[in-house]
């Protein structure tokens, strides 16, 4: 990207800005057709070991739960990881499974009332612009629910970081964190889902992030729709090799 001409950043950065300002609209509006009042919360914890210049694969594991009001009420968690492989400098696929359970949180002694298993496989492709950091997510899952259902998913995120104190995003860092992704089915309505985050995060050092902020996720089918706000908190640590040489990464959210 620094070989781009400087109307050409210019261009994408505004782009940027136009996406994350049309889909901030889009959440507010939602919200007014039918928002769950109660704020719910995300609990994740995320290990990478990331490719760098010498060593192409990678791999990451994570854990996350979920209340249904502000840390109270759990009906949810999931376990997954993948590994992953740098086609490029800026370029790396990903292979990930997981398993998601889903309770009724006012019973919670019963059995889940969801079982999933799911497989994907992804993209990922970064670009640096001076102090803004984007990534674009390319998604394609496969999901297996207990009972014999099966369901394809297609997902895009656009993700922005901004270091606040440094030009980039290294040891004692605090930064913003902004993303929006759009999930589809190839089945009717074919849209499924929006999901919206906004906030900030702060890199101790070269290993340990932590970010948090406001999650807004708007679920649509033929029968009903409505949208939640989350707050959403993912502590990250990331494995660096001995004999590596790290790149420069975005510190986001990677569910």
């Amino acid at each position: 990207m620094v070989f781009l001409p400087r109307y050409i950043k210019i261009m994408l950065q505004k782009d940027f800005a136009i996406v994350i300002l049309l889909s901030m609209l889009t959440v507010f509006s939602h919200k007014v057709n039918g928002q769950d009042n109660k704020m719910g919360t995300w609990g994740i914890i995320t290990a990478v070991l990331p490719g760098d210049t010498t060593h192409r694969w990678g791999c990451y594991i994570e854990l996350q739960t979920r209340t249904n009001k502000f840390f109270n009420e759990a009906f949810y968690y999931e376990v997954k990881g993948g590994i992953s492989y740098d086609i490029a400098k800026n370029y790396t696929a990903l292979i990930g499974t997981g398993r998601y359970v889903t309770y009724d949180y006012d019973d919670l002694d019963s059995p889940p009332t969801k079982l999933e298993t799911r497989l994907w496989e992804q993209m990922v492709i970064n670009q640096f612009l001076s102090r803004v950091k984007i990534e674009h997510r390319y998604r394609i899952e496969q999901r297996f629910f207990d009972g014999g259902d099966y369901r394809n998913r297609f997902r895009y995120r656009l993700n922005m970081a901004m270091p606040l104190n440094h030009a980039k995003i290294d040891s004692k860092t605090f930064f913003l964190s902004v993303f929006d992704e759009i999930f589809l089915t190839n089945q009717a309505p074919h849209f499924e889902r929006n999901r919206f985050f906004l906030g900030m995060g702060y890199q101790f050092d070269k290993s340990l992030s932590i970010t948090g902020g406001l999650m807004n996720q708007y679920n649509y089918t033929i029968s009903a729709a409505g949208a939640k706000n989350n707050l959403a908190i993912n502590l990250q640590y990331r494995i660096n090799r001995k004999n590596g040489k790290p790149k420069e990464h975005i510190p986001s959210i990677r569910d």
